[in-house]
């Protein structure tokens, strides 16, 4: 999280920086560019969100006695985490872009026109896997992931040939040189700078950084994979399942510049599992919707009821702690034997029948305290009843149905 947050924090820094550049791509054709300046800041106020929500979820996991509910509500700021992690590395990418055109046009470059076409085409390119990022919908989040490295390894060469046309179009050796400086040192931020080639002698730039030779013959970016224990705190929240695999294997082979390693669809590269631990979990962890896995939707249960949505939002149960996001996937016999059966109505009579239990424990509890509930001592007592009744501490967000 703290590594998200600096990347997004240098990116904001940039973006406010170019939308003033009047004397570059601000400037240029009256604002041609601008829009794009605009849509990554769009972008960048989603990413934030995601990151703020995830760091808040995490802060209230470390407030909880309960390890099977603190890993709970780290399952919940996995998915946000994860989509503000790959969308920063691609807005990354795209503030490159805008930053090497905004040196250009501030050192003359005329050929307007062109560029103004590429980077319509390269926004068209980037606002799918950033509309799916930014849904948090895990298919989509997955599907986002395993394309991205792909794409990233497209925008790298678009940059690069972009570079070396902009090297031809400025004449002055003195501007070459100073957008020779730039291509240099504008990929601070960016994932590209691991994975672009170098440009011909003509044009002495390096746009590479060097790497690591891990276990296994396992090329690592120094700036992501820096070390041993980095490595195994990934493997573990694999295993735990606070992240998906396709999400730190793409983060992986971005950073690593692998962005063609993949051989075939589904399948991790080699040097990826071999990182994360190439054992029979990893290997059969493949991206894979219900109706590939041949089976429909199991029914979500709400573990806090839907009926007392209001009497939990009194007790801190609102935005990314909102009831919605504590549900389960149960099948359906298990989902209909904790309500007392197919017939909610008769079920209800149920003493037992889990809202009537649930909230029969919460408000006994207030009773004896002589006060409000806070939200841990609510999750504190619904996951003493989760274990009892076993139902799994694998919380998903509603989706209506």
């Amino acid at each position: 999280m703290l590594d998200v947050s600096g990347s997004t924090l240098q990116l904001s820094g940039e973006l406010s920086r170019l939308r003033k550049s009047h004397g570059g791509i601000a400037g240029k054709a009256a604002g041609l560019f601008v829009p794009h300046v605009e849509y990554g800041q769009r972008q960048l106020r989603w990413i934030d969100a995601e990151l703020a929500a995830a760091t808040r979820l995490a802060t209230a996991a470390a407030e909880l006695e309960e390890p099977d509910m603190q890993l709970a509500l780290l399952r919940l700021a996995g998915p946000r985490l994860e989509a503000a992690m790959l969308g920063s590395l691609l807005l990354a990418a795209w503030v490159d872009i805008l930053n090497l055109l905004d040196v250009a046009f501030k050192h003359g470059y005329r050929a307007v026109e062109t560029l103004f076409v590429d980077m319509d085409r390269w926004q068209k390119m980037v606002e799918p896997p950033m509309t799916a990022l930014a849904s948090r919908e895990p298919g989509q989040v997955e599907a986002a992931a395993e394309n991205m490295p792909a794409l990233m390894g497209y925008l790298s060469g678009e940059f690069n040939r972009t570079a070396e046309r902009l090297h031809t179009g400025l004449r002055n050796v003195e501007k070459v040189m100073l957008l020779a400086q730039l291509v240099e040192m504008v990929t601070m931020v960016s994932a590209m700078r691991f994975s672009l080639p170098p440009m011909r002698p003509s044009a002495p730039v390096t746009l590479g950084m060097g790497m690591v030779m891990g276990d296994g013959g396992v090329m690592m970016g120094t700036r992501l994979v820096v070390s041993a224990e980095w490595v195994e705190m990934m493997r573990r929240l694999v295993r735990s399942g606070v992240l998906s695999l396709p999400a730190v294997s793409a983060a992986v082979r971005i950073q690593s510049g692998q962005v063609v390693m993949a051989k075939a669809h589904g399948e991790l590269p080699r040097g990826v599992r071999a990182a994360l631990g190439d054992g029979p979990e990893v290997r059969g962890m493949r991206m894979t919707g219900r109706a590939g896995a041949g089976m429909a939707e199991p029914p979500r249960h709400h573990v806090l009821p839907k009926e007392f949505r209001e009497w939990f939002e009194k007790r801190g149960f609102t935005g990314e702690m909102d009831i919605d996001q504590f549900c389960v996937k149960l099948e359906q016999a298990h989902h209909q034997a904790i309500h007392g059966g197919g017939n909610w109505k008769l079920g209800r009579t149920w003493p037992g029948e889990w809202n009537r239990m649930i909230m029969k424990a919460l408000q006994d509890a207030e009773s004896r305290l002589g006060r409000l509930l806070t939200r841990n001592e609510v999750l504190e007592i619904v996951a003493e009843r989760m274990n009892l009744y076993k139902i799994p501490m694998n919380f998903t967000r509603w989706g209506g149905r």
